[in-house]
């Protein structure tokens, strides 16, 4: 599948135009090209009435700045035209903590997708709970069968899709229309595919969170978050995000700008890499299944292809059983995929990782060790080839 721009038949410019050229004024720039890095808390000003009316365009640092203000009109056209405004958060995980604080209050519950990212579960489970929250996890494939767990106070729904380490592959749309019966708002994780891949305001979701640490920067090297809501949710989520004090610095906010302009051309390497190492992974005589959507062979490819514009560099493999120490192994033997806990950038990852654990909802319990792997901007072959000394260690360990 190409990726492409599902909505460029309706917009006089592409998805690519836009991301290049949303939230760029170089009048008032000066003539650069890109805006200035405003740092600053105090905005004087000119006179005692302008001061008690807070009339300006800016009133205090923490509020935006011509900076912060140039990155939210980029992420307003990415996200597209439902989006009614985007916040910004110091990290991805304080996007979704903050998100979901701006919709529950002591005495409401929560459902969650079982596949979701381990440390918002420790937040439901942890926060959440000691304020009165209940979460209940769900199965997510469960499409329209989640109105069985919903409870007179249930308030929302939080999806991830897919599913950062297993991938499964939730339907939004059945999800939310089930939800919005219900008065429960929609929240999605929607850091894997970005807005470029996947539009999840225009099926169904109303707030949605990126991990910008990964693709919107796409350099490792910032922490970021962001936070884009409809126009029920956004006059909630606005007046909470005020509340809580949540902002971002001025240098994180110019490099997730920066990073921004290039992203059509870097996740579309990211794409078909991803599906080119996937399907040769899938021919590796040590691999026992490839967990990635953009495979026929994925048991979700059908509601990938229905709602998803492309893919991300982000997938996992299920290895046939080995010991522990074959799969350090391979770990040890590889030299371009490093081991680190994050994804999005430009270099490619490896993991090991099991989930049943705290999976509650769900069991996990595959063939064998499961890798998660991020497939970065090096070349497919070269990558290959590091893989493939990989796996010779790995057997060469397993035979010993």
């Amino acid at each position: 599948m190409k990726p492409s721009d599902k909505s460029s038949e309706s917009s006089p410019t592409g998805i690519e135009t836009r991301l290049v050229t949303s939230g760029r004024d170089t009048i008032a720039q000066s003539g650069f090209v890109n805006p200035p890095v405003v740092r600053g808390s105090t905005v004087l000003y000119p006179s005692a009435d302008d001061l008690r009316a807070h009339r300006g365009t800016f009133q205090y640092g923490r509020h935006g700045t011509p900076t912060t203000r140039a990155l939210q009109d980029a992420l307003k056209a990415l996200e597209g035209p439902q989006c009614a405004g985007v916040a910004l958060a110091p990290s991805g995980l304080a996007a979704i903590t903050t998100a979901l604080l701006s919709v529950l209050k002591a005495g409401d519950h929560l459902l969650v997708c079982d596949n979701a990212y381990r440390p918002t579960r420790n937040f439901c489970n942890g926060f959440l709970a000691r304020y009165g929250i209940e979460t209940t996890y769900f199965d997510p494939l469960i499409g329209a069968g989640i109105a069985a767990h919903f409870k007179a106070n249930t308030r929302a729904v939080l999806v991830e899709a897919p599913g950062s380490q297993t991938f499964e592959m939730a339907d939004i749309p059945a999800i939310a229309e089930v939800a919005h019966q219900r008065n429960a708002l929609v929240l999605d994780d929607n850091t894997w595919a970005t807005p470029l891949y996947h539009r999840s305001l225009e099926q169904g979701v109303d707030i949605s969170i990126q991990a910008a640490t990964k693709y919107i920067g796409g350099h490792s090297d910032i922490m970021f978050g962001t936070i884009a809501a409809n126009a029920k949710a956004w006059p909630q989520l606005i007046e909470n995000v005020r509340l809580l004090g949540v902002c971002a610095g001025p240098d994180d906010v110019f490099l997730a700008l920066r990073g921004l302009r290039t992203l059509a051309v870097r996740l579309a390497h990211h794409h078909q890499a991803g599906l080119a190492m996937a399907r040769w992974l899938a021919q590796r005589p040590e691999v026992a299944e490839v967990l990635h959507p953009g495979l026929e062979s994925h048991p979700g490819h059908a509601i990938w292809k229905r709602d998803f514009n492309g893919a991300s560099g982000l997938f996992s493999i299920v290895l046939k059983p080995v010991s522990q120490q074959a799969v350090d192994a391979l770990l040890d033997a590889v030299s371009l995929f490093g081991m680190g806990y994050s994804w999005g950038g430009f270099e490619s990852l490896v993991i090991p990782f099991d989930c049943a654990s705290y999976r509650t909802a769900t069991t996990w319990a595959p063939a064998g060790p499961a890798l998660r792997l991020h497939i970065g901007l090096e070349s497919p072959d070269d990558l290959k080839a590091d893989l493939a000394r990989g796996f010779e260690a790995l057997n060469a360990a397993h035979r010993q």
